[in-house]
């Protein structure tokens, strides 16, 4: 029993920042487990968690989730899935990954600002290159929760929205990448199996906590702890370009 404590505590704090924010859990449960058990198992394991509790997530907001948004992101959002699982094979992902988390700190900074709401919002043509960079994200790092939510802060003013959307999207995100995964054998492990049985059930406590928390939050201050979320991770994945 001692060996699950540490990460059945991990992994609630994960999906309870999910449930508040609706984004966030690998950047919280990947590093953290990872210091216990293997890096490349962590992270399948954590994309598989990921599709059952972000879509609980969605189900918890129904009526807030903007079905829209994923259809436009979905075609570019298979095409990155498609290249991620190429360049995987052959290429350092330092500069990529540095590049990524020094755009998300500055999204969340200036999201920050006064009146960031007001800023002007994305046109829909982008979804085709947003929905790519998400599949090539979530295929090389598993953290593509703080790109959907950069996007999704220029196309839903609404911050409930944003937060019910953005783990339907990680979710289709995180699936297509696991279909990947197994088509190249890297969820055979009976490993894997036998810890997600035991945490499935805690990550999704944790996203029914974070939901109704978030309900006990003022809007202005779920944005800013949203925001200030994004530039913690962003600072995070840009750190961990170099280790």
């Amino acid at each position: 029993m001692q060996e699950w404590l540490y990460p059945i505590g991990v992994v609630l704090l994960g999906y309870t920042v999910l449930g508040l924010t609706g984004f966030g859990s690998a950047l919280v449960v990947v590093p953290l487990l990872a210091w216990k058990w293997p890096l490349p198992a962590v992270v399948a394991l954590t994309l598989l968690m990921d599709v059952p509790a972000s879509a609980f997530h969605s189900g918890l907001n129904w009526r807030q989730v903007q079905w829209r948004e994923l259809r436009r992101l979905l075609p570019g959002l298979v095409l990155g899935t498609l290249a991620g699982l190429w360049l995987v094979q052959h290429m350092n992902s330092r500069w990529p990954l540095l590049l990524l988390g020094v755009y998300v700190a500055v999204v969340g900074l200036n999201a920050l600002r006064p009146k960031a709401s007001e800023a002007s919002s994305a046109a829909p043509v982008w979804a085709w290159p947003v929905g790519v960079a998400i599949g090539l994200v979530e295929m090389l790092f598993g953290t593509a929760g703080p790109v959907v939510v950069a996007w999704l802060s220029r196309r839903l003013p609404d911050v409930q929205q944003m937060r019910a959307s953005t783990p339907m999207i990680i979710s289709v995100a995180a699936a297509t990448v696991l279909v990947g995964m197994a088509w190249e054998g890297r969820l055979s492990s009976g490993w894997i199996l036998q810890r997600w049985t035991v945490l499935i059930g805690v990550a999704l406590l944790g996203v029914w906590l974070g939901h109704r928390l978030a309900h006990r939050v003022p809007v202005a201050r779920l944005r800013q702890i949203i925001c200030a979320l994004l530039v913690v991770s962003g600072s995070l994945l840009a750190l961990g370009a170099f280790r």
